[in-house]
């Protein structure tokens, strides 16, 4: 080939080989770009996953925590219950020992009445008797200045039982018994020791009082709420077969008390 030939080769040569050059850089430019872009997509996926996830947990956190302030709401609420049955059954037993102890002054005084009308009058002569005579002394009838006391001691130890002073009322009660052995309020004065033990959670002891009361007042209406108590202080030392057993008790031989009533519930409730 001629030199005129070679040249025009070698420059057609030239421009094909800057005109690939140019096709290859403009591919991998393009690549590039896809590849780009794919991973700002897939970044852009990645990122609102990531925010779908934590508005989730979000939402699960705030369910969770409302569910916790409801459960402690309920419990809360079932304290409250508790505390009030609690108080609506102190304020029963105290309403209703302030009617048996008026009912019991009311009858005193109407025996003290009938026995001064029915006394002879001074100056009267004696009638004669049909043969010897052994003469029984009359009881001694308490005084209205004893009855008064007895009141007072009662009424005292009340108090200290209403103020939650557990140890001291308990005190008070038992110096109420030792002073008016005879009195009829002493059954509810044993009961009340009871209640006093138990709430200081001297079982012992306040198991002592109600069995005390049911051994020397079998047929008092407090002896229907001794044993209710005794089968609270059961289940509250674990032992609920005797508590089940006391619940029955109570049902068989006081069925139309109010602590039969409750001894069902209770019943109820044990079996559950």
């Amino acid at each position: 080939m001629n030199s005129p030939g070679r040249l025009a080769a070698a420059i057609l040569f030239a421009v094909a080989g800057t005109a690939h050059a140019g096709l290859f850089d403009d591919d991998e430019a393009r690549k590039r770009i896809e590849e780009i872009r794919s991973e700002q997509a897939r970044s852009v996926r990645e990122t609102a996953e990531r925010i779908g996830r934590l508005e989730e947990s979000v939402r699960n956190l705030g369910v969770v925590d409302l569910l916790r302030q409801i459960e402690q709401l309920n419990a809360e609420m079932a304290r409250i219950r508790g505390q009030l049955e609690v108080l609506g059954n102190q304020n029963e037993q105290i309403q209703k020992r302030q009617r048996d102890f008026y009912l019991d002054i009311d009858s005193r005084l109407k025996r003290l009445e009938g026995g001064a009308a029915s006394a002879a009058p001074a100056g009267a002569a004696p009638a004669a008797a049909a043969g010897p005579v052994v003469e029984t002394p009359p009881a001694k009838a308490p005084s209205r200045d004893d009855q008064a006391r007895e009141v007072k001691a009662y009424d005292a130890a009340s108090n200290l039982f209403r103020k939650n002073d557990f140890v001291s009322a308990a005190e008070a009660f038992g110096a109420f018994l030792k002073d008016h052995p005879q009195s009829a309020l002493a059954p509810n004065a044993l009961y009340w020791i009871g209640i006093c033990h138990a709430n200081t959670r001297d079982f012992k002891n306040a198991l002592a009082a109600q069995e005390s009361l049911l051994a020397r007042y079998p047929q008092s209406p407090k002896a229907p709420d001794a044993l209710l108590a005794i089968a609270a202080i059961q289940s509250e030392q674990g032992d609920s077969g005797s508590a089940r057993n006391t619940l029955e008790d109570i049902i068989a031989r006081f069925p139309g008390s109010e602590a039969a009533g409750k001894a069902r519930t209770r019943l109820s409730a044990l079996r559950r």
